[in-house]
């Protein structure tokens, strides 16, 4: 079925004017879905291979971070189950993280209010302007895409250069500014235990700047009318460090894991962490930034919240490249050296759609 709706896709359709209609609407999907759209339209639907198949053999790795900081041998523990997840899996859930539950709520709440605030106050944000620090749009690719993702996203560049709160939409600027701090603060922990699970000193990926920058996406995926037909967020790789993902309880995530689909399973209060093309490129390979995705849903709206650890959208001439410490006879470096905007740059564009951007990086 899904083969036979995408292939009836006429040559004539003119995809440019659709596009070009949708953008100018500033409405993005939620806009569609108000209007009462009980189809999806052409410009959403994706190739059949892109859609959905899962494996349910799989468990998760869940690590409770309870004593990290507090007990030696409870961290050494930690560290070899990063180590393990971040070589084998490239994703893991972390629990008892230390950001309140309370500030996880408020986080995805004032998400659903700056999406379902008056259109026309939205409207004021909305941009495909990547030179601005606050940005709302739908599909950050949408030109160069070969389908368009069932989803709207708020964007904020928060650091390393400060954002003035009043930047921030009404609807969530208390939040954004108290998450940032918490955030920073968690990747900074995570930084540690990953350096210390490539046996270097705790501070060795903090040094490099990998926590320098701070990207906070807000995600709002639509009810789907037709969920078979579309994704939610195309198979891609983060052009990241690393990534700390909250989600709300509706599901959809899936890792591609030993050439299987594999769900992410909503945990209450955690938050879900990845490792991104960056850090692979600099750990020579010994940690995985790994495809993931998102299902479209007949339920919604569902809701996340992702902050990457990047400088993509800023001029810099540091250069990144295998970590010296890693390397050795038997294991020589695999990548070329780049900055983290080169890199964002050529990912960019190629678009989402599931091939890394690491072979072009590639001695």
């Amino acid at each position: 079925m899904v083969a036979t709706c995408a292939s009836e896709i006429s040559e004539e359709y003119d995809r440019a004017s659709e596009l070009k209609a949708f953008d100018e609407s500033k409405a993005g999907v939620k806009g569609l879905v108000d209007a009462g759209v009980s189809k999806v339209p052409r410009m959403f639907i994706q190739p059949p291979d892109n859609l959905r198949t899962c494996s349910p053999q799989f468990n998760f790795p869940v690590i409770d971070l309870h004593g990290m900081d507090s007990d030696p041998i409870r961290r050494k523990e930690i560290v070899e189950m990063v180590r393990e997840a971040s070589e084998t899996w490239g994703f893991f859930t972390v629990v008892n993280h230390g950001i309140p539950e309370s500030v996880l709520e408020e986080m995805m709440d004032g998400t659903r209010r700056f999406y379902e605030q008056d259109i026309e106050v939205k409207k004021k944000f909305y941009s495909r302007d990547l030179s601005r620090k606050v940005i709302y749009n739908s599909n950050l690719n949408l030109y160069i895409s070969k389908a368009a993702n069932w989803r709207d996203t708020f964007y904020c560049l928060m650091s390393p250069q400060p954002l003035n709160p009043q930047e921030l939409p009404a609807t969530c600027r208390d939040i954004l500014m108290e998450y940032k701090e918490q955030i920073m603060r968690l990747g900074l922990k995570l930084l540690e235990l990953i350096s210390e699970a490539l046996c270097l000193n705790p501070n060795h990926l903090k040094d490099m700047d990998c926590a320098e920058g701070l990207l906070i996406l807000c995600h709002y995926y639509p009810a789907c009318p037709q969920p078979e037909l579309t994704m939610a967020s195309t198979r891609h790789s983060d052009n990241d460090f690393l990534t700390i993902l909250l989600q709300d309880q509706i599901g959809g995530l899936q890792v591609l894991h030993q050439d299987q689909w594999v769900d992410i399973p909503p945990v209450p209060g955690a938050l879900v962490i990845n490792v991104g093309d960056l850090l692979q490129l600099i750990t020579n390979d010994r940690f995985k930034s790994v495809e993931h995705r998102v299902l479209a849903n007949r339920r919604g709206p569902r809701v996340s919240v992702a902050c990457f650890f990047s400088t993509c959208h800023l001029p810099s001439s540091k250069l990144y490249g295998p970590i010296k410490e890693l390397l050795s006879e038997e294991n020589p470096p695999k990548y070329r050296e780049t900055t983290v905007r080169d890199y964002a740059l050529y990912l960019r564009s190629k678009g989402l759609g599931g091939t890394s951007a690491l072979p072009h990086f590639k001695l």
